[in-house]
């Protein structure tokens, strides 16, 4: 019997989502040193939420993700390199770790966008390839990997959500169901979205102490009262 993942945060999935991406799209880089993981964390292109993480978020990250044997460490070079092992602990096929990969990195998808999103990993022959997979992932015997959510307002396809992280906060879409109010309600916020706040106002903390002291020797060398 096989035991349960825990349940990651957002920034867990993010370091996850970036290193089955890196494998597959700059091989010749991977395993990937600290510093390349943390760039292609806060990368501006392909990824929803967008983040600034520091160094040592990612390496907190990157410890708890070993803990639960779904990153290895590696040394190689004057750089410890880290590799994901998705596949093996959770015994699925490439292709379906390719659209997890996709769903950790920019959120719910629905099957065409993720054929095209995927395009640089895999080449999917069709959207009915893609949804054969999802179906797998949401009907995996040892726990469901994935979710349909409730057909958006006006949208012609549902969207897919990971379960990495818990259950989505959106509606999950029954037989025959339709777009709902549900789905805009509002909400509890989930545990990766307070881990990303929480480091956001890190940040700007961070940066308005800095631009107080400099304030601060600015107006010493003038000779003037910051409160002026």
């Amino acid at each position: 019997m096989s035991t349960p993942l825990p349940v990651l945060s957002l920034l867990e999935t993010r370091v996850l989502g970036v290193l089955a991406e890196k494998q597959r799209t700059v091989p010749d880089s991977y395993p990937l040193t600290l510093n390349s993981l943390v760039s292609g964390c806060n990368q501006k292109t392909s990824r929803n939420p967008v983040l600034e993480l520091t160094e040592s978020q990612v390496q907190a990250a990157i410890d708890s993700l070993k803990g639960y044997s779904l990153v290895a460490e590696t040394s190689g070079g004057r750089a410890y390199r880290y590799e994901h092992n998705i596949d093996r602990v959770l015994r699925i096929p490439s292709q379906s770790v390719i659209l997890l990969t996709v769903l950790m990195l920019r959120g719910p998808q629905t099957a065409g966008e993720l054929r095209i999103a995927c395009d640089r990993m895999h080449n999917f022959a069709d959207i009915s390839s893609v949804e054969g997979f999802l179906n797998e992932l949401a009907e995996r015997p040892a726990g469901a990997l994935v979710v349909k959510l409730a057909r958006l307002p006006g949208a012609r396809e549902s969207r897919w959500a990971h379960l990495l992280s818990g259950a989505p906060a959106e509606e999950v879409a029954g037989p025959g169901s339709a777009s709902s109010d549900a789905a805009y309600a509002p909400h509890d916020v989930s545990l990766g979205e307070v881990a990303a706040l929480k480091a956001n106002v890190a940040r700007l903390e961070t940066e308005v102490a800095s631009l107080k002291a400099l304030l601060g020797r600015v107006c010493s060398e003038l000779g003037i009262s910051e409160t002026n």
